[in-house]
This record gives C-alpha cells, structure tokens and sequence, in this order.
C-alpha cells in the first residue's frame, strides 16, 4: 500500500485537501493527515465540516470513501511518525498552503508537525508538494517560493483553468485535485484533459 502525507494549513481552499484526501483515499492508499488548528474554523466554514478527533471527524473527511488508511495526528503530536525521516513516504502535499506555513517551510523553521513533515521531506530529498493560496503575492512570498523550488519542492497552486469547460465550484477544486495528483504521478481522471 503506497503511503502518503497531507497537510491542511490555515488558508482559504480547504475545500481542495478535503477532495485531495479522498481521491488518495479511494485509491486505497494510506494517508497521514496533519490538519493544523488555524484551519479548522476555515474548514467548517468553507466545506460545512466540523472536524474533531475520532470517528466522526474522519468520517466527515471521508465523505463516504470507505477505501485506504486514514491517520491524523494534531499538529503539537512532535513524536508522531512523520517527523521523522526514517518514515518512508511517497510524497507529501500541503493543500492549501498558508503564506505562514511556507514560510516556515522555507525557512527551517518547524513549530508544528505540519512544518517538521514538511522539513523533513526537504532534508531527506523527498517528495514535497505546495498549494500555496494568496493573491496576489508578495516579493516575501515569491522569494520564500524561489527557495523552496531550488531545494526541489514542487509549487503549485490552485490556479483555475477553464479549457476543460468547468460549471461548478466542485468542477475547479476537482481540477486542483487532479494537478496535485499528477504532480505525486498518481493516475488519475479528476478533470477533463486537454485533447488539443
């Protein structure tokens, strides 16, 4: 069973970790979720899911998908697996991406678990995928993602396209799902491709 990491920080498009989570759900990986504090009010508010410990709270995240292994952890959890680099992991996501979690990405500067996953990637050469979600960004911003890009880290965030003809929200944060995915290679049909 692939293993993935996934955070979810303190910005506005939780609506796209919650879809990102499931889709590697429903390909029955394992994944292990660190949701920092500051989003959990957003998520409520943007997505209508009152997270909390426990079956409820991981069955609101699921959305009905029944597949793959789901582990959370809070962010003050510092012994949890996944701050440690002998924990093997596919890739790690953070979707969406605050301005204040990339930049202590960026900067090594690892307060939570979210950021100490993340710092880890980075020194063990793994796999690391941002959403970040401002706008528009600042020269701060720009430089903090210049650096992580040289250390390999990939950035994508959520910029919305409109070729394959989307009518809904749900129809944008599939996209955005899609793109995170093909950036970890994991195949997938979350959007309509471009035909040419």
């Amino acid at each position: 069973m692939k293993r993935f990491i996934l955070g979810i920080s303190g910005a506005s498009g939780q609506a796209i970790g919650v879809k990102l989570l499931r889709e590697l759900l429903e390909r029955n990986f394992e994944v292990h979720l660190a949701i920092s504090r500051q989003s959990l009010p957003i998520l409520e508010q943007e997505t209508g899911i009152k997270y909390g410990s426990g079956t409820q709270g991981e069955k609101a995240l699921r959305g009905g998908v029944r597949g793959g292994k789901l582990f959370y952890y809070d962010e003050t959890e510092m012994s949890a697996p996944i701050a440690s680099g002998s924990f093997r992991t596919e890739a790690m996501f953070i979707a969406p991406c605050s301005m204040k979690t990339l930049s202590a990405v960026a900067n090594g500067y690892a307060s939570n678990l979210l950021e100490r996953a993340a710092d880890v990637k980075i020194k063990e050469g793994g796999k690391l995928i941002l959403s970040p979600r401002e706008m528009p960004f600042s020269a701060i911003h720009l430089e903090n993602m210049l650096k992580l890009a040289r250390l390999g880290v990939t950035i994508a965030p959520p910029v919305a396209a409109f070729y394959h003809g989307p009518r809904t929200i749900e129809a944008m944060v599939e996209f955005f799902a899609g793109k995170l995915l093909d950036q970890a290679g994991i195949e997938n049909n979350a959007f309509k491709r471009w035909r040419g």
